[in-house]
């Protein structure tokens, strides 16, 4: 297996180098946080001329620094080796495991020679803390599993052959060096098991409860389909279960904050609101998701566009799903309004695309269903639809780009073509 730079998230360190706030290294457990901040960019700052000495490194989670769980212990441990007044690098994996991390951390920020980095992502350090602990101080640099053009930068052999594989089993990264398809997926189940929710069960707690399981399979089952607490406690009334919405929501909560799901919102496009309700979910990693299900539910469309999701996101848009109104006659020459749904809306800066995401379009009649949302849109941003099939890019009399999910996933400036 080919060593794997993650040159996009190195480069996001590389820019926040020293700007007077705590780098947060957030994600999915098992994503490569550690491998990123430990292996990549502390050689890059050796590389850079740093001496491995202003570097202090403390893994939390390594029985050689237990003692270090202390916070009184780590913020002297720290300070013990800050012996001038010149720039010193502190690396925190893990810190959450240090009751009190969080007094450490802001006591170390106000030294204005120090540059602060941390790692976390279990039970006790999750997205929502991020937002709250630091007092704005934190400087959140997100890391998801490995794009596809990653995964493919690491596998000898065919990007064909690679998408099958990822479609199935995901971008952890460790998935690489599991060599058979019974490894792999004993891996991803064991990790669902033992690690997702078990963290989220002693964070929140929810030790003999059934029901996280039950809305995770859920969510797995309907990826990418309109839905939301109310639908949901539904479902479970009716196969003879109360759950309430609002402790069906708390649970969506808990999932997102440990990065195993994200909601995409719905979007009016013309008339420029959001949409309450209902949302889509999509898995950070689609072979969780499909081990969530033990690898049963293998629908290559709804696969198909979580990865794009997924890319989109990793590119660094947001992205929302739009909704346009649209008039038309029906057989009786009366006007009815519809809903017409465009897969992704995404907005970075001033940047703005639409795009759908369509696992083959055979026929005419096709390409008119896929495309009738777009030609929708009055506005002048690019409209694109994605496709499975290996074709050439192109664009069609409606103005519309037409390109293959290889184009997209591989090219980093796909939107752009």
């Amino acid at each position: 297996m080919e060593t794997i730079k993650r040159e996009l998230y190195l480069n996001r360190l590389i820019e926040r180098r020293e700007n007077g706030l705590i780098k947060v290294v957030t994600g999915i457990r098992r994503c490569g946080k550690s491998y990123l901040l430990f292996k990549l960019y502390y050689q890059y700052l050796l590389d850079s001329g740093v001496d491995a000495d202003r570097i202090i490194a403390v893994p939390l989670d390594d029985d050689d620094y237990k003692e270090l769980r202390d916070s009184k212990k780590l913020s002297a441990y720290v300070k013990q080796h800050i012996t001038d007044d010149g720039i010193w690098y502190v690396f925190l994996d893990e810190v959450q495991l240090c009751n009190g991390f969080e007094g450490v951390l802001n006591g170390l920020n106000r030294r204005e020679n120090l540059d602060i980095y941390v790692t976390g992502s279990n039970s006790k350090f999750l997205s929502s803390d991020v937002l709250t602990e630091f007092r704005g101080r934190g400087d959140e640099v997100r890391v998801y599993p490995l794009s596809f053009s990653e995964y493919v930068s690491a596998c000898s052999g065919d990007k064909y052959d690679a998408w099958i594989d990822y479609c199935t089993y995901g971008g952890l990264p460790l998935i690489l060096s599991r060599k058979t398809d019974e490894l792999k997926s004993r891996y991803l189940i064991d990790l669902c098991k033992e690690l997702y929710l078990k963290d989220i069960e002693d964070r929140h707690n929810l030790h003999g409860d059934n029901v996280m399981a039950v809305v995770v399979n859920i969510l797995a089952s309907a990826v990418g389909s309109l839905t939301n607490p109310t639908k949901l406690a539904k479902t479970f009334e009716s196969n003879g279960t109360h759950v309430s919405d609002k402790t069906i929501g708390a649970y969506i909560g808990y999932l997102m904050d440990a990065f195993l799901i994200s909601k995409a919102e719905r979007y009016d496009i013309k008339g420029k609101k959001y949409i309450a309700s209902p949302f889509k979910y999509y898995f950070t990693d689609i072979g969780v998701r499909n081990a969530q299900l033990n690898f049963r539910q293998q629908e290559e469309n709804h696969i198909m566009e979580n990865i794009i999701y997924n890319e989109l996101l990793v590119r660094g848009y947001n992205v929302d799903v739009g909704v346009v109104e649209h008039s038309e006659r029906d057989e009786s020459g009366k006007t009815i309004r519809k809903r017409l749904e465009v897969d992704f809306v995404c907005n970075r800066g001033n940047q703005r695309y639409y795009i759908q995401s369509a696992s083959a379009i055979p026929d005419n009649e096709k390409m008119q269903q896929e495309q009738k949302s777009l030609v929708n849109i009055r506005d002048s941003f690019k409209k694109i639809i994605v496709v499975k099939d290996r074709i050439k890019l192109w664009r069609n009399e409606k103005g519309i780009v037409i390109m293959g999910i290889m184009d997209f996933l591989l090219n980093p400036n796909s939107l752009d073509l």
